[in-house]
């Protein structure tokens, strides 16, 4: 099998758009880990995408903007929101990279229903903000429903200067063209396209997290190896596909 390449777009164009959105004062932090460690996560037909020898575990941060199907337009008021996710990195039998997620939290509980209802996505309602001031971000977030009851995380970023030329580990943890998850007794892959990222690395000034032990994670070896900041981009995804029974 032939695993397709990292690349900053996607060489898989979405033909016919199923969800419009857009991903606005993204916050990535990644932990580079054994891809043993995460494995037993993954739904079948996957295994762990690995760039020399590791696999990361990714807390994301953003703000969601202008949620619509088809083409669009955006639903109201419930369109937008606030969220955080824990993911994974992964690689079907047809070689394509996506994402896992173990958890997206998320501040609308209609979308968060609506997720778990259709794509059986691990969705979860939660309390969050996100505050901006001189320069800093401040992302924090409390779990209402379903549970672990109360899992949280807050943490800070300030970001500093633009990535002309990302690294192969920065490619790799942001150059994502779909994800996959296990819904109606098999594995789904959707898959997304968006302009190239406009990346400016970070500094982390603050974390104080429990989304990723609430995930079923063991606790990450220290702090981050990678922390990145985006202004965001517009995306489009496409309809599901089978990636394995």
């Amino acid at each position: 099998m032939r695993i397709e390449d990292v690349t900053p777009e996607t060489l898989r164009p979405v033909r016919r758009s199923w969800l419009v959105q857009s991903w606005h004062d993204l916050a990535f932090l990644h932990w580079a880990v054994p891809p043993e460690t995460v494995a037993p996560f993954l739904p079948r037909g996957t295994v762990p995408d690995t760039l020399d020898g590791v696999t990361y575990v990714g807390l994301i941060g953003f703000r969601m903007v202008g949620l619509g199907p088809l083409r669009g337009p955006a639903i109201p008021y419930l369109g937008s929101f606030l969220e955080t996710n824990v993911r994974l990195y992964s690689v079907d039998d047809r070689g394509r990279r996506a994402v896992v997620f173990l958890s997206l939290d998320a501040e609308r509980l209609l979308p968060v229903l609506t997720a778990q209802a259709s794509l059986r996505l691990p969705y979860k309602w939660s309390r969050m903000s996100l505050e901006k001031s001189d320069g800093v971000l401040r992302y924090a977030s409390s779990r209402r429903w379903p549970g672990p009851r109360g899992a949280r995380t807050a943490f800070s970023v300030r970001p500093g200067a633009p990535l002309d030329e990302p690294s192969p580990a920065e490619h790799f943890v942001t150059a994502r063209w779909g994800l996959h998850t296990r819904a109606w007794g098999r594995t789904v892959h959707l898959p997304n396209e968006h302009p190239r990222w406009p990346l400016f690395r970070a500094d982390l000034l603050e974390l104080d997290d429990g989304l990723i032990r609430a995930a079923g994670l063991p606790a990450m070896p220290g702090p981050p190896a990678s922390v990145l900041y985006s202004p965001g981009v517009p995306v489009v995804f496409g309809g599901p596909g089978v990636a394995a029974r």
